[in-house]
């Protein structure tokens, strides 16, 4: 069973983990069968320009078993938009953002959740649904940017900075979130620091977020020093060097990235707001993202007739979720999130308050 802490430093039994309550099962045959080779047809057409034919029964059994494990577990899988093609398109329910996993998360039906992205999401998935079951597959896909700071850190600033408010990204961990006042993702960071009445505001951890916010309010932006090592080693040099190649370029960002990397850009948003910029261009478009290379092959699919340029960094922690280890989730019923309740109730209210804050 599940385990808490005591004031008295004991552990006391609580619930039932995700193994007990459900069980395990026996890992299905892997054999690329014809009856997989049919189930699976329609579903490599979505990948065919992403994995070549040849590769595709090595991946074909773990999509069929998965598609149908989930069913039978009354599973549901979250998939962030940095998940490779043949997760993206063939197993996963639901697909988006950060914000648009968030918001859908409190829309789930299912028992149990398998967040493919990384720990902080899976952490939010359960701050907005205490009484399901949430799975990562793999608990060491962390986030440099979550990383970069505690709850601990997150008091001394308050402490250093009295009255001010605190709006924390949502690549934090819980006990971050659990220090703030609001959360907030790339897509409406802006919104959320112009809804507090105070003329200064932290917005944490991620410094180009935030220098990036600075420039599209009036209100005194404080910074933490938190970077996404994705999004970081874009550098507007080498930016200007495809422009230089091909001046029919077009550039889109992510705010994450450096001040002089978004000054070049054509177009910086959230990554939502990326891909229905990158969607919306006219056949014969060129169009290079300023983010995790799989996004691109994710979108290609609703893009034909544009042309992706992919400088292609990617994310070590996102790609440490593959088909096997979600596979092995939904057999064994692990990696299994759990979240302080004391913890979880005070940075739930910090989600929730941006989940719930109404347009300007």
């Amino acid at each position: 069973m599940a385990q808490t802490q005591t004031k008295t430093g004991q552990r006391k039994r609580t619930a039932k983990t995700a193994e007990e309550k459900y069980g395990v099962l026996e890992m299905p045959d892997l054999t690329y069968t014809p009856e997989i080779a049919k189930a699976t047809a329609s579903l490599y057409e979505k990948v065919r320009h992403h994995i070549p034919e040849i590769e595709w029964p090595v991946h074909a059994p773990y999509v069929y078993w998965i598609n149908k494990l989930k069913k039978e577990r009354n599973a549901v899988i979250l998939a962030h938009n940095y998940q490779t093609p043949e997760i993206y398109h063939c197993v996963s329910d639901i697909t988006g953002d950060s914000l648009q996993l968030a918001r859908e998360a409190t829309l789930i039906d299912e028992d149990i959740i398998i967040q493919c992205g990384v720990h902080f999401m899976a952490e939010t998935s359960k701050l907005l649904n205490p009484e399901k079951t949430v799975l990562i597959p793999d608990m060491k896909a962390g986030c440099s940017l979550a990383e970069s700071i505690t709850g601990a850190d997150v008091r001394l600033l308050r402490e250093a900075n009295p009255g001010v408010p605190i709006v924390t990204y949502v690549n934090t961990s819980a006990d971050v979130k659990a220090e703030s006042d609001i959360c907030c993702t790339s897509s409406n960071a802006v919104r959320v620091v112009e809804s507090f009445d105070s003329d200064t505001v932290l917005l944490i951890p991620d410094e180009y977020l935030a220098q990036n916010v600075a420039k599209q309010t009036k209100k005194k932006i404080l910074t933490w020093k938190g970077h996404c090592e994705v999004h970081e080693r874009f550098t507007a040099e080498e930016l200007l060097a495809y422009k230089e190649t091909d001046p029919a370029i077009q550039i889109i960002a992510h705010p994450e990235c450096a001040p002089s990397v978004v000054k070049v850009a054509d177009y910086t948003g959230s990554t939502a707001g990326m891909i229905e910029y990158a969607t919306s261009r006219p056949n014969g478009s060129k169009v290079l993202l300023v983010t995790e290379c799989s996004m691109a092959s994710n979108i290609q699919e609703n893009s034909p007739g544009v042309e992706f340029i992919k400088p292609c960094n990617l994310c070590p922690y996102m790609k440490r979720i593959t088909l096997p280890k979600i596979l092995d989730s939904l057999v064994y019923m692990r990696e299994e999130v759990f979240v302080d309740p004391i913890v979880a109730a005070r940075a739930r209210e910090a989600v929730e308050r941006m989940v719930n804050l109404k347009p300007n």
